[in-house]
């Protein structure tokens, strides 16, 4: 998908609620959604990836009618109002984040299959994910094809999963009944404890996440106290340890001095 964010002058955008064309000669063939009608929702903050997506699909399903929103409030309205076959979520999104989204669709909306699509790597969020009721859980990195897969397999009817996110569900289901500390983090808490984990300040994840800094700090604070951990090295220790982290991440000097400075 990194091929399909470079081209910016030569896509043509999304238009929801058309009809899309192009698919390739052999995409029919390939598998039987192809000749189906497919209603497709994208959800994402950044329009480049929105349009990024819906070329790779328009690419290779010849029938498939596009929508777009770029936050979670708006998707779940479209998602009330519309019938969609298929959601494409993304995480990170200014105001609720997808997990929040995630939640409410399978309260209300159990059977639409929802395919999350992150920046962020599949430690962080897969297996969160996955037990919310997810059909399946990729980065942005992908290539294209592998995104194709993924829907087609979804749409059939199974979850995608990748094989070392398999390995982890499986050790899971065995593992004793105390459950790990961030198990009891809710969905908001656990995405700031993992940018907190990360080397990001209180004031970085507020702008990102389009909060403000003493809802952060409150955040932090319940972190902190429900996992009974003192301060933001901890956290990265935890993270780390229970590999919800990339330790690369947090090794440099601009993360030590920002750790430093939120402990």
């Amino acid at each position: 998908m990194a091929q399909s964010q470079n081209t910016k002058s030569s896509r043509p955008p999304i238009v929801p609620e058309k009809r899309h064309s192009g698919a390739s000669p052999t995409s029919s063939k390939d598998s039987p959604v192809s000749d189906k009608m497919l209603r497709v929702l994208i959800v994402d903050d950044h329009p480049m990836m929105r349009c990024g997506l819906g070329q790779t699909l328009t690419c290779e399903f010849p029938h498939v009618v596009l929508g777009e929103a770029g936050d979670a409030n708006e998707a779940l309205g479209r998602i009330w109002k519309e019938e969609w076959d298929l959601v494409l979520l993304d995480i990170s999104m200014p105001g609720r984040n997808g997990l929040e989204a995630l939640k409410e669709i399978k309260q209300f909306k159990a059977k639409l299959p929802v395919l999350v699509l992150s920046a962020h790597s599949e430690d962080q969020f897969a297996i969160r994910v996955l037990q919310k009721g997810a059909s399946g859980y990729l980065t942005k990195d992908i290539a294209n094809t592998e995104l194709v897969s993924a829907v087609r397999h979804i749409l059939a009817g199974g979850k995608y999963i990748r094989p070392s996110i398999a390995e982890k569900l499986a050790s899971q289901l065995n593992r004793d009944v105390n459950r790990a500390s961030h198990e009891l983090l809710s969905d908001r808490e656990y995405q700031v404890m993992c940018m907190l984990a990360s080397g990001q300040t209180v004031k970085e994840i507020a702008a990102e996440l389009s909060l403000s800094v003493k809802t952060i700090s409150t955040h932090r604070s319940r972190i902190l106290g429900k996992m009974t951990i003192k301060n933001n090295a901890g956290l990265m220790r935890y993270a780390v340890e229970h590999e919800l982290v990339d330790l690369a991440q947090n090794v440099g000097p601009e993360s030590h001095a920002k750790e430093v400075g939120n402990s």
